[in-house]
């Protein structure tokens, strides 16, 4: 197990687990209809430009993705071990971070980063890849001279609010109300990193 920066070939994997990712967290609180505009064929496309984007080219040095990966063993149950051909290990990725600066008005992109996504696949949560990657990303942003992180979370999704909030996160007063057939409330949560 462990935390890498994504690479090209992590594109399909890191689309996919997005897609997972957001199937099963968030389906409790999405309408049902923008879940699916969100997730379905349509939608995968575009997230699979925009991470192959964010990946190769991101738009600043600042920007990051990050991904969580375990490992994975070759299975090595073959009847004539002589004959078997070998199978390099691989890593799995497992979930994702991205981060780049703040784009909020009311906060320094200089000094303020974002935390964009933080997702794990569902197949394999409760096992420290969330963790993992939050450190990996705190670990880039004071390498970038970054003092503050800002990170914007369905308030209803009190999995990621209360792994935040467990981590020093807290809620600093910013909110915005999107319409997805109702109203989807979503706060700010910012902690320091200096």
């Amino acid at each position: 197990m462990g935390v890498r920066t994504a690479r090209l070939e992590d594109v399909e994997a890191v689309t996919s687990t997005q897609i997972r990712a957001w199937k099963y967290g968030y389906r409790d609180f999405l309408p049902l209809g923008p879940l699916e505009q969100m997730t379905g064929a349509a939608a995968e496309k575009m997230w699979r430009r925009q991470w192959d984007e964010a990946i190769t080219s991101p738009p600043t040095p600042r920007h990051r993705v990050l991904v969580a990966v375990e490992r994975v063993m070759p299975d090595g149950d073959t009847s004539d071990a002589s004959e078997a051909e070998e199978v390099p290990d691989s890593d799995r990725v497992v979930g994702l971070a991205s981060h780049g600066p703040a784009e909020d008005p009311d906060v320094s992109p200089s000094t303020t980063a974002e935390l964009l996504t933080l997702l794990i696949d569902p197949n394999h949560i409760r096992r420290g890849h969330g963790s993992r990657l939050l450190n990996a990303t705190v670990d880039h942003l004071r390498d970038d001279g970054f003092r503050t992180v800002v990170t914007w979370v369905f308030a209803d999704d009190h999995a990621m609010v209360g792994f935040l909030e467990s981590a020093g996160w807290g809620e600093d007063g910013a909110e915005r109300v999107l319409d997805m057939g109702r109203p989807i409330r979503m706060i700010r949560l910012t902690t320091d990193i200096s």
